[in-house]
């Protein structure tokens, strides 16, 4: 067992050496941008512990950065979107009704190949919606290739919870530069 863990602990670290900080730091900036924006929002996309992820991040962008941030991980809203346009579809309908023009669109997928993640984010690309994409597994995702003008973050690993906990590493590092600090309390 204790093999186990040291190689994964080797492996986890290794993956967070490669992350490029530059790349933190522009998408750092352009949260910051919907700090004082009172009608604009950051969107969080994903499944699975992707969507997990997106819960995680909207509360600590909204609660402890003060920047607006949602998510659609509501059940109601994903079973009856999901109903009428097809699971493929639920995301891009939900994009459709709550994101404005100048929204940011996060995607988040291990795979970078859910069909209602990269539906979403064609439509996004169709109407110029600013984007990140966080994937990992193959470097030529779906996902990461429909980003062209954004930014992206493609972790080489086919492990899911290395990935995910690199794409959480990465937006949860934001939240803390936003803030500026690594310890904050609040009431």
């Amino acid at each position: 067992m204790n093999k186990f863990i040291k190689k994964n602990k080797t492996l986890l670290f290794n993956l967070i050496e490669t992350i490029d900080s530059k790349k933190i730091e522009i998408l750092a900036k352009n949260f910051k941008k919907f700090k004082s924006s009172k009608n604009n929002k950051l969107i969080f996309l994903g499944n699975g512990g992707s969507a997990s992820i997106c819960n995680h991040v909207t509360v600590d962008l909204s609660k402890n950065a003060g920047i607006r941030s949602i998510n659609f991980n509501e059940a109601n809203l994903i079973t009856c979107l999901s109903n009428d346009y097809g699971h493929d579809n639920w995301m891009k309908e939900a994009l459709k009704i709550h994101c404005l023009k100048n929204d940011f669109v996060v995607f988040i997928s291990s795979s970078g190949e859910s069909k209602n993640i990269i539906n979403a984010s064609k439509w996004c690309r169709k109407n110029k919606i600013k984007m990140a994409t966080f994937s990992g597994f193959k470097d030529n995702n779906t996902l990461k290739k429909n980003n062209k003008n954004g930014i992206n973050f493609w972790i080489d690993s086919k492990a899911y919870n290395h990935v995910e906990l690199c794409h959480l590493y990465i937006l949860l590092t934001i939240v803390d530069m936003i803030i500026g600090k690594f310890v904050y309390k609040f009431n």
